[in-house]
C-alpha cells in the first residue's frame, strides 16, 4: 500500500465514539497561581456537564483541603439532582481506606486511583516492590467495591515506564485486568513522548490487552499534547483527557477545543461535545483562573476568526475563498475583519456593511486612509470605533450616544481614598454623583453605579477583566490602551479606550460599554 493510500485509509476511517474526560477542576487547577473557589468550581462543572456535554468530569484530588471537599460536595449534589452523578470522578490514592472514605463522604461514586506506572516511581517514591504495590492496589480495589464505588486507574508515569520498564507495567496489568477496574488511564506524566512513541506504546498495550478500555492523558511540555492524543485515538484509545484552555501543571494539558475539532474534522471521530459553547466555557475559565487566553489560541483566541490582510477580506467577499471548516458560527462566534494598516478597503467595507453604513468610493478612501494612519501608530481599531472614525473624517453625525460624559473630576491624595465627582447625560437627562474608591477609576465607576442605582433603579454590567497595554518606546507620554471585559448576565461586552492617561482610557472604554449596554436594554 502506497503512502497516499495509507493516508486516505486513515482519513476515511470512522472511529467509534471517543469519551472526553475533562480535568480542568483537578489537573487544570495545578496551573501555577490557579485556585478555584467552591462556587467557581460548581459553575464550571455545570457548564461542562450541561452545555459542553463532556462524558466525564474529574473535579478534584482527595484529601487536599476542606475547601476542596466543599466544592466536591456542591458538584456532586448538583450532579445527582440532574442525574449526572455518574459523570463525576475524583482522583484518589493507594492509601488503604482514606481516599475512598473522603470521596464517599463527598457523595461521589467514582474514584480515579493513582497507581505507579513505572518501576522507578514504584521503587524510589514508594520504596516498594512491584508485588507489594499491586497488593496495596488490590486492597484499595476491594474496599472500593465494598463501598459500591466505581474505579478507574491511572498508571502514573506510564510513558516513562514503557521506555525503561515495560515488563513492570505488564506485571501490573496481568493482575489488574482480572479485577473490576473500568478504565486503565495511561498518562504521559512528564510530557516526554512524541506521536510515533505513543503509537508504538499503545499498539503494544492493545495487542496484549485487546478488551481493555484505555484512556490517554497528555501533557504539553514539548507542545505535543494534542498530537499525542490523536495518535492514541488512532491506535485504539477509547478516552482522551483534556482541560479547558489547556490549563495544567508546567506547560499544561491537551486543550479541550483543539482536541475536539481535530478529532472531528481530521479523524472523523465521534464525540458528545457540543461545539457551540466551547468559546463560552473558555471565557468562563479564563475569568475564574485569571490565566488569559492567547489571542492566537486555536478556536477560542480573540484573533482566530479575524482576517487582517485586505486581500483575504476581498476573497471572503467573493464566495468565502479564505474560509475553512472552522467557521466561527460553529463555535458561537462571528468572523471579523481587522482594521489597521494592512486592512485595505475590503476590510473597511465589510465592517461598514455589518454596521449598516454606506459610503461613496471617495468617502471610503478617506476612511481607509485614516485607519491606515491609526494602524501605523500601533493603535488597535475596532468595529466599535468605526462610526467615530467615519464621523471624524467626514464630519457626519455619529449614531446618537445614549450616555454622554458631561464632566468629571478625580482627585488622589496621599493617605486618603481617591474621590470622583461626575456628571453624565443618560437618554437626554443629566445626573451627578460622587464617590470614593480604591483608585481613581474605581471611584469613577462607583459614582456611575450610584447614578444608575439612585436615579434609574438599575445596575449595569460587572467588570470581569481589565487589561492595560502600552506601545513600545518607553516614553512617559506613550498612549495607553485599556481593554475592559464586562459581564452582562450570560453576555460579555469588551470595550477599548485609548489615551495618554490610563484613567482617561478606562473611562472612554466604560462610556463605550454603557452605550452598548443602553442599546441592548
Amino acid at each position: 500500500m502506497g503512502k497516499q493510500e495509507q493516508l486516505m485509509e486513515t482519513k476515511t476511517f470512522t472511529h467509534p465514539l471517543i469519551e472526553i474526560m475533562d480535568s480542568t477542576l483537578r489537573d487544570g487547577e495545578q496551573t501555577s497561581g490557579v485556585s478555584f473557589l467552591p462556587h467557581e468550581k460548581l459553575m464550571i462543572a455545570r457548564m461542562l456537564m450541561n452545555d459542553i456535554n463532556v462524558d466525564r468530569l474529574e473535579v478534584a484530588s482527595a484529601k487536599v483541603s476542606e475547601g476542596e471537599k466543599d466544592a466536591v460536595k456542591l458538584i456532586c449534589k448538583y450532579a445527582e439532582k440532574v442525574d449526572m452523578l455518574n459523570k463525576v470522578e475524583v482522583l484518589g490514592f493507594v492509601d488503604g481506606k482514606q481516599s475512598i472514605d473522603w470521596i464517599d463522604s463527598c457523595g461521589c461514586r467514582n474514584i480515579n486511583l493513582l497507581a505507579k506506572g513505572s518501576l522507578r516511581h514504584c521503587r524510589e517514591q514508594l520504596h516498594k516492590t512491584p508485588d507489594d504495590h499491586v497488593d496495596d492496589i488490590m486492597r484499595s480495589l476491594d474496599y472500593a467495591e465494598k463501598m459500591g464505588m466505581g474505579v478507574n486507574i491511572y498508571l502514573e508515569d506510564w510513558s516513562s515506564g514503557m521506555n525503561d520498564s515495560p515488563d513492570y507495567i505488564y506485571h501490573l496489568m496481568e493482575r489488574l485486568v482480572q479485577t473490576n477496574i473500568k478504565r486503565f488511564m495511561l498518562p504521559d506524566t512528564l510530557g516526554i513522548t512524541n506521536p510515533l512513541q505513543v503509537i508504538e506504546f499503545f499498539r503494544k498495550m492493545r495487542k496484549r490487552y485487546p478488551d481493555v478500555h484505555f484512556d490517554f492523558h497528555a501533557h504539553n511540555d514539548y507542545d505535543l499534547a494534542v498530537s499525542n492524543s490523536l495518535a492514541a485515538v488512532l491506535c485504539g484509545a477509547k478516552g482522551i483527557h483534556v482541560t479547558v484552555n489547556g490549563l495544567g501543571e508546567r506547560c499544561g494539558n491537551a486543550p479541550l477545543a483543539s482536541v475536539q475539532v481535530i478529532l472531528k474534522d481530521q479523524f472523523m471521530a465521534r464525540t458528545n461535545i457540543k461545539e457551540d459553547k466551547l468559546n463560552d466555557i473558555s471565557r468562563l475559565v479564563e475569568e475564574y483562573s485569571g490565566i488569559a487566553i492567547a489571542p492566537n489560541q486555536p478556536i477560542v483566541g480573540d484573533n482566530v476568526f479575524t482576517q487582517v490582510a485586505g486581500v483575504h477580506a476581498d476573497g471572503d467577499n467573493k464566495n468565502l475563498l479564505y474560509c475553512n471548516a472552522l467557521v466561527p458560527e460553529r463555535f458561537g462566534r462571528s468572523r471579523e475583519y481587522a482594521l489597521g494598516k494592512n486592512s485595505g478597503k475590503a476590510n473597511v467595507a465589510l465592517n461598514l456593511q455589518k454596521l449598516g453604513l454606506e459610503l461613496t468610493p471617495e468617502q471610503m478612501a478617506k476612511v481607509s486612509k485614516r485607519i491606515t494612519e491609526l494602524g501605523e501608530r500601533k493603535e488597535i481599531v475596532t468595529q466599535d470605533d468605526l462610526p467615530y472614525i467615519v464621523n471624524d473624517v467626514l464630519k457626519h453625525t455619529t449614531p446618537e450616544e445614549k450616555v454622554k460624559l458631561i464632566s468629571y473630576m478625580v482627585t488622589s491624595t496621599y493617605g486618603l481614598k481617591p474621590i470622583a465627582s461626575i456628571k453624565v447625560e443618560i437618554r437626554g437627562k443629566q445626573y451627578a454623583a460622587e464617590s470614593t474608591g480604591d483608585g481613581q477609576y474605581d471611584a469613577f465607576v462607583k459614582a456611575l453605579r450610584k447614578i444608575y442605582k439612585t436615579y434609574l433603579d438599575r445596575t449595569f454590567p460587572i467588570l470581569a477583566n481589565y487589561a492595560v497595554t502600552i506601545p513600545p518606546g518607553g516614553r512617559t507620554d506613550a498612549l495607553v490602551q485599556t481593554v475592559i471585559t464586562w459581564r452582562n448576565g450570560n453576555k460579555m461586552i469588551r470595550t477599548r479606550g485609548l489615551d495618554a492617561d490610563q484613567t482617561e482610557a478606562a473611562i472612554k472604554a466604560t462610556l463605550r460599554m454603557l452605550n452598548i449596554f443602553e442599546e441592548q436594554s
